[in-house]
């Protein structure tokens, strides 16, 4: 099983985020998590990695309805970000909208579209086909 030293999660509903967090390390996949409550926050956390070089998140999980930035916003504004890694974009959403699972197959970035609650065993079917 080979682990992935930084992840991302960008939630603003915290039982979902002490959910995550908590699933995320019974994976044993996850060395590192960063936590942002709203893709604005997350993508100018992101953006200044990137200006200083910084490592970025192999994977994000990302939530669609939040405040401020919602995840369509943060994705895209962070889709034009020029980065060397390849970053895996998971949406975790409580929305069965046929319409958000449509529009996130439009985003080449997106690997996968999870409605919420998400199952351990999900987690890890999910993270283990990250190269």
């Amino acid at each position: 099983m080979k682990k992935i030293n930084l992840a991302c999660l960008i939630d603003d509903d915290p039982v979902h985020v002490f959910l995550s967090k908590k699933y995320l390390k019974k994976t044993g996949m996850i060395e590192n998590l960063m936590v942002f409550q709203n893709g604005k926050v997350a993508f100018d956390n992101l953006t200044a990695i990137v200006q200083e070089g910084g490592e970025l998140p192999k994977v994000i999980l990302l939530d669609l309805n939040m405040p401020i930035w919602d995840g369509w916003q943060f994705l895209d504004e962070f889709i034009k970000i020029p980065t060397k890694e390849e970053i895996t974009i998971f949406i975790l959403s409580s929305s069965i909208s046929q319409r958000d699972i449509d529009k996130a197959r439009e985003y080449n970035q997106v690997s996968n579209y999870i409605v919420k609650p998400i199952k351990v065993e999900n987690l890890i079917s999910l993270l283990e086909g990250i190269n």
